[in-house]
């Protein structure tokens, strides 16, 4: 069985945004049980040369549409980058999740061979094939964003696992 260029972009983002909306659900949950503004988070870093929580989530969600966009041949939509509480934060979620979730698997599924043009600054980088933008370049840096997002938030205190990251399993066989 082949594997579907759409099922392992469009879908896996959509997968693990919506693990990570309810990460956001857990730190809002913290905050309001130890009494603290949850807008607090969106200032944390890992390390001074890091960027804070927010821009991780706003990182984190270009690269799916983004990505996801430049495989299925269109413009991504675009987000101004002024989240200031979790909830404008989910928010962005959901509407990173709401643009996946109108791409059809035709769009994407075929293009593995086509190339990718990035813009990179004033200059663009053009990516061969789609499966070498996808694996070497779009998702490594979705799933570091995502990935720090959640360290910032479990060092942070917040009650999140594994489990929370990775989303529901299927029940073994």
């Amino acid at each position: 069985m082949a594997l579907s260029l759409y099922e392992t972009s469009v879908a896996t983002f959509v997968r693990t945004l919506t693990n990570l909306d309810g990460i956001l659900d857990k730190a809002a949950a913290h905050a309001t049980a130890k009494k603290f503004d949850s807008a607090n988070y969106l200032a944390i870093r890992l390390a001074p040369d890091m960027l804070q929580f927010n821009r991780q989530i706003q990182i984190a969600t270009d690269h799916a549409k983004r990505a996801s966009a430049r495989l299925a041949g269109v413009e991504a939509p675009v987000f101004e980058d002024n989240e200031k509480t979790l909830d404008e934060l989910k928010a962005r979620i959901k509407k990173t999740i709401d643009y996946l979730k109108t791409l059809k698997p035709a769009q994407v599924d075929g293009n593995e061979d086509k190339s990718v043009v990035v813009p990179a600054g004033q200059a663009k980088r053009t990516w061969p094939k789609g499966t070498d933008y996808l694996f070497v370049n779009a998702m490594p840096n979705f799933f570091f964003h995502v990935t720090t997002a959640y360290a910032i938030l479990r060092s942070a205190g917040v009650d999140i696992g594994k489990g929370d990251f990775i989303g529901p399993q299927p029940p073994a066989v």
